[in-house]
């Protein structure tokens, strides 16, 4: 038998590395799809020598996903055992290597079309995000359907991947088998240490395994930490990770209180007013939609679609700067009832989700309110069924209890894919209402002005398509909550009653002042009390943010007792003072003092001025309150990460 030439027994090792080049060409255009389909957010002020920045950036990301994703391939293309060289086990690596690189290229184009509605990459958290949902195979052909440029694409791209596949084209018989499976074993352990490299970020000992903040490095904004990463290197780093950890900005416990603590004591000694307290979290309502908050876009111009709330701001109070402090609807839950806002994952995803939590509704509950929570759609849907008990609604009214109550439609108001048609529930809403005994705590959770954007037949020429595809949605919403306040306003209840109107998050957008790294984050707060006649109706020149809704509401009530929450009591906090905090791709938003400052955890990476509405001038280092805000930043992380970590979620808790 002859003897191989060194290249024939390199074959192994050359063919698995071109077949590892030929992925990086497939996450490279997956990268360059993700960009384009969401260029009007990653777009803005992209020039060509920043692009190349971030996509050099995303080769670093794109190596570690590769490596620990083909870590099967690459094993079973380098082991060394010489009977791997026949057809079959060659036709079982390249179905190995197909299914692994197509199961990934299919997460970051599907991510490309979730990026609008999170601002971000996909995390392992979705798996339990949507773990009670039954409708998922729905939601996937729709969206299929919507974007098929993006399954031709995918399908493309996987023939291409089958016809360019390497294979080692060596036969056994030429084979001398101890030199073959010598040069295996001596390729598989010099391949090894590039490998763990790779998956690590760099070879040195001083480089710590790369993590999701480490794409910002490569980034101007927030949001385009987004394009850095890839879909899969998001989902497996953060698998079992701990996700609240403990900085040490402050030694000194009683020196952090000073500057910021989340304890709040009654501050004054009148009388608590038992007013009935309701909130409406509307799904995806941003301030964007709104006619009232936005009479400076288009040159005045704009009036939006909302004309019943713009009516109802008219008799309310609402704030000039307001905040979600989340992008999904996980988040702002935690945030409006119970004043905890989204750091790093949504926090009934977390282990701290078993802390103990105290919230609106128990806080009244406590003082002889009865509580309830209304939601559309099935129990457990969300996991809004759970949060509500652990924060002390004593009443869950979902999509089962509405399709019993004979006074309504019954399931035939259901819109096929998430919940109970708006119009129909807040009617049910308000009815469920006056049957329960004051002084009563309730909140609803709305559903329809949301993905897939489908109004009730009825409606389709009413609210026909304009702008982009939610604004019919908005429109119909808007109509509902009309509707549910006039119902509301006959009832002997009403005027006795404390309403707050606030959305879960932001969504779709078409102007450009949304769609920046602060902008995603412009939710109302809609104050409105109409049995009081000392107050004048105003939008007040304040920032507020939906971790103030509870300390606000105690305020208004005048509430005796100590009770935790992360916000402030805006209606009773002078403007200079107010603030809002949100937290996105790794960097901290803190906007105070006319200014957004962005914050890594370890530096400030940026400050821009609230007047620079697109956030295209860097002041850090300019601004005279900059070290200010950074040091009430340090103290509301730190605060934060200690009682998540500690389980001491409400003022009587202590450090374990």
């Amino acid at each position: 038998m002859k003897h191989i030439k060194l290249p024939s027994l390199l074959m192994p090792l050359y063919t698995t590395l071109r077949n590892l080049l030929v992925v990086y060409v497939v996450y490279f255009i997956a990268r360059i799809a993700y960009l384009l389909v969401n260029f009007s957010y990653l777009g803005q002020g992209l020039t060509f020598s920043h692009l190349m920045e971030m996509l050099g950036g995303g080769l670093v990301f794109d190596t570690s996903a590769i490596l620990v994703t083909n870590i099967p391939y690459i094993v079973l293309m380098l082991l060394p055992w010489h009977g791997k060289e026949n057809k079959t086990y060659q036709r079982i690596c390249r179905m190995v290597y197909l299914f692994i690189n197509g199961v990934a290229l299919a997460m970051n184009l599907c991510d490309s079309v979730y990026f609008q509605y999170t601002m971000r990459r996909t995390t392992s958290t979705v798996f339990s995000e949507f773990s009670n949902e039954g409708n998922l195979g729905s939601i996937f052909l729709t969206e299929t359907l919507r974007h098929f440029y993006l399954v031709l694409l995918f399908v493309f791209i996987i023939w291409a991947m089958y016809k360019l596949y390497c294979q080692t084209g060596l036969r056994k018989q030429q084979l001398r088998w101890l030199t073959y499976d010598a040069s295996n074993l001596l390729s598989l352990a010099v391949f090894a240490p590039f490998v763990i490299a790779g998956i690590r970020g760099g070879f040195t000992t001083a480089v710590r395994p790369i993590t999701i903040s480490n794409a910002n490095q490569y980034v101007n904004r927030p949001v385009e930490a987004a394009l850095v990463l890839n879909t899969p290197f998001s989902m497996y780093r953060t698998i079992g990770k701990a996700v609240f950890v403990v900085p040490d900005y402050y030694a000194d416990a009683q020196e952090m209180a000073l500057v910021y603590s989340p304890i709040h004591e009654p501050v004054d000694s009148l009388p608590m007013q038992k007013k009935n307290v309701v909130v409406l979290i509307v799904e995806s309502f941003g301030r964007e939609y709104i006619g009232a908050l936005n009479k400076n876009l288009e040159n005045g111009r704009y009036k939006g679609y909302t004309p019943c709330i713009d009516s109802l701001i008219s008799q309310s109070i609402t704030f000039s700067r307001s905040y979600c402090n989340g992008r999904k609807s996980i988040d702002g839950m935690p945030s409006v009832l119970s004043s905890i806002p989204m750091f790093v994952e949504p926090f009934f995803l977390t282990p701290a989700s078993m802390n103990h939590v105290s919230g609106i509704a128990s806080l009244l509950a406590g003082e002889g309110y009865q509580t309830a929570f209304f939601h559309g759609a099935q129990r457990g849907s969300m996991g809004f069924q759970a949060f509500s008990r652990a924060t002390g609604f004593q009443d869950y009214f979902g999509r089962e209890d509405y399709d019993a109550d004979k006074r309504f439609g019954g399931d035939a108001d259901f819109d096929g894919m998430w919940a109970i048609w708006d119009e129909p529930f807040l009617q049910y809403y308000a009815t469920k209402m006056s049957e329960m005994k004051e002084p009563f705590m309730t909140a609803v959770f709305t559903a329809s002005s949301h993905h897939p954007y489908v109004i009730p037949e009825k409606y389709k020429n009413t609210y026909p398509e304009e702008g982009i595809i939610i604004h019919k949605c908005i429109r119909y919403t808007d109509m509902a909550l009309g509707k549910f306040f006039a119902t509301a306003s006959k009832q002997p209840w009403f005027k006795n009653t404390i309403f707050v109107l606030t959305s879960d998050h932001t969504n779709l957008s078409d102007h450009a002042y949304y769609q920046t790294d602060l902008g995603g984050f412009c939710s109302p707060i809609i104050i409105y009390e109409p049995g009081r006649t000392d107050c004048q109706p105003e939008i007040q020149d304040k920032i507020a943010q939906q971790i103030d809704i509870l300390p606000t509401i105690m305020g208004m009530l005048h509430y005796p007792k100590p009770y935790f929450g992360f916000g402030i009591d805006v209606l009773n906090t002078p403007a200079e003072d107010t603030w809002a905090v949100n937290y996105l791709n790794g960097i901290y938003q803190y906007v105070k003092h006319g200014h957004v400052l962005q914050f890594d955890g370890q530096h400030t990476r940026a400050v821009y001025a609230l007047q620079d509405s697109l956030m295209r001038h860097n002041l850090k280092g300019k601004v005279a309150q900059q070290p200010q805000m950074e040091r009430e930043l340090k103290a509301i992380i730190q605060q934060y990460m200690e009682r998540m970590t500690q389980d001491r979620l409400t003022p009587q808790s202590i450090v374990k």
